[in-house]
């Protein structure tokens, strides 16, 4: 049976299916259209079912944008499992528009972290008590309700462990259960996903804030992922630094009402902002190809070439359909194998993507980027693009100069 469900993430069951079954497919072999008659007839659609599965599941890779995120959260949860005397725990922000694989990077990471410590710890939890057999949890991951209050976020961590909650209990009873219950099951990372759910002109979502902060004095690392942290309020107006792509804090300029609890959020956490696949440098362009010849060797199509994802104009066309966003670029290309298996063409090329749309919504539009209006001279003119050789700079406003020996 290669077809099933899975439990959610958000539970403890979920987590532990998710953190030992991720990478684990194993894809289906490769064949060559002279081989596929060879296989028997009552056996073709099992393989055609594992190629499905197979192009429906691509890699996690490890690319630049998922390479940083991985490296400051081991980072930042070396140095607080290892801190002994500080009473507050640094936390870390995860920002990105949509489908820039934030809550994969970041569950990468929480996984990682957790099979290293288990390892360390031969698979016990540390410190518990003699005679208990509390689930040993070391990562809990949750997504923010979408109707935050400090209670439901507390039911919210609770249910991770399907802690049974009374319906009359009070918000300090509810948040000492989550204290006990993070201490007894060796809490050391807590992810709380579609943190930009808060809005911080509600009352109740300032408590949620609050309450937060209050969970990094228990020994736990907060990983907070959303879409435009620094848009939502949960730190003070940030500006874009368009040299070292990250948002940086400017000074407070004057004393505020809840001004010093902005000014306690930026300080316990460093917000790291996730990026898109860029295609102007040498270096960029690289990793963008590397990125496509992963997923090339991936895809299981009978007429598949090499090159197919990476020959030719096929990395300026993809750029140039996706943006550079890696959830759009993974989309694109699973429909494209699963309508090249459904018509019978068994490969992927510019004409057959062509007929695949995809949805670029403006939100995905980069903070230093903004939109381009149309040159009214040419407004409704059909024009035509001619293919770019590989060493031409493109990025999504159009050429620019030559790779260097070009």
């Amino acid at each position: 049976m290669i077809l099933g469900g899975r439990p959610p993430r958000d539970t403890y069951v979920g987590w532990q299916h998710y953190r030992t079954h991720c990478g684990l497919l194993v894809p289906a072999p490769v064949i060559s259209p002279r081989q596929w008659p060879l296989i028997p007839e009552s056996r073709r659609a099992d393989y055609d079912l594992y190629r499905q599965l197979t192009n429906a599941n691509l890699p996690l890779q490890d690319t630049p944008m998922h390479d940083k995120v991985g490296k400051l959260i081991r980072r930042r949860l070396r140095g607080n499992t290892m801190k002994q005397d500080d009473p507050t725990r640094a936390g870390v922000m995860v920002s990105g528009w949509g489908n820039y694989g934030k809550t994969a990077s970041v569950c990468s990471a929480g996984a990682v972290f957790e099979d290293q410590w288990l390892e360390l710890h031969s698979y016990l939890n540390p410190g518990s008590l003699p005679g208990t057999r509390d689930l040993h949890a070391p990562v809990v991951y949750v997504s923010t309700p979408v109707t935050a209050t400090p209670k439901g976020l507390c039911a919210s961590i609770l249910g991770f462990f399907q802690a049974p909650t009374r319906r009359s209990a009070t918000l300090p009873e509810l948040v000492r259960q989550v204290a006990d219950s993070l201490h007894d099951h060796g809490v050391k990372a807590l992810i709380l996903d579609d943190i930009n759910r808060l809005r911080m002109h509600r009352a109740d979502d300032q408590d949620v804030l609050d309450l937060m902060r209050a969970f990094m004095s228990l020994d736990v690392t907060l990983i907070l992922t959303g879409v435009n942290i620094s848009g939502i309020g949960l730190l003070r107006e940030a500006k874009w630094n368009k040299k070292t792509r990250q948002w940086e804090m400017p000074p407070l300029e004057s004393t505020r009402i809840h001004g010093l609890e902005i000014t306690q959020t930026e300080h316990r956490f460093e917000l790291i902002e996730l990026d898109r696949f860029r295609y102007t440098t040498p270096k960029q362009i690289q990793a963008f190809v590397d990125h496509l010849e992963g997923i090339e060797q991936h895809l299981r199509l009978l007429n598949a070439k090499a090159g197919m994802l990476t020959g030719g104009v096929m990395p300026e066309y993809l750029m140039r359909r996706t943006g550079g966003v890696v959830g759009l670029l993974g989309r694109l290309l699973e429909d494209g194998a699963q309508e090249a298996m459904e018509s019978g063409k068994e490969m992927i090329d510019e004409s057959l993507l062509d007929e695949i749309l995809l949805r670029r919504d403006e939100p995905e539009q980069a903070p230093d980027e903004p939109a381009i209006p149309a040159d009214p001279q040419t407004a409704g003119k059909k024009t035509t693009r001619s293919k770019r050789p590989r060493n031409t700079v493109f990025d999504d406003r159009g050429p620019a100069a030559a790779h260097p020996g070009s």
